[in-house]
């Protein structure tokens, strides 16, 4: 269970463009997550603008970050993905947690203008 500052922090960090997008590439590879190289080729974002929105994540505690070999590895922590779910579902639905469980899509419902091209 995480408390407010702690959300605050995850949300805080997801409240940026280039932020989101590294973590929903991330959230698409789970555990096995990508090298630090592979993130900026599949978001076309320069290394040192990387490293940066990196820190930021890894701070709030979304990410971590290992190392294989001469790379760096970074993946998403499905433990505070999951706790920061849980603190939006808290008090969901007035005693009616069914109404809020998580739901995947197959599909996005952005625009396709919007969408990034990832590895």
């Amino acid at each position: 269970m995480i408390n407010d500052d702690t959300a605050l922090a995850a949300f805080a960090a997801l409240a940026q463009e280039t932020r989101l997008a590294i973590y929903r590439l991330l959230v698409g590879h789970g555990t096995a997550g990508l090298a630090a190289g592979e993130i900026a080729a599949g978001l076309g974002v320069p290394a040192t603008t990387l490293s940066f929105h990196l820190a930021h994540l890894r701070q709030a505690g979304l990410i971590r970050q290992r190392r294989d070999s001469r790379s760096l590895i970074y993946s998403i922590d499905i433990d505070r993905m999951n706790a920061v779910i849980g603190f939006l579902n808290n008090h969901c639905c007035g005693g009616q947690p069914e109404l809020c469980r998580p739901m995947t899509k197959e599909k996005t419902d952005e625009p396709a203008q919007r969408r990034r091209k990832v590895v």
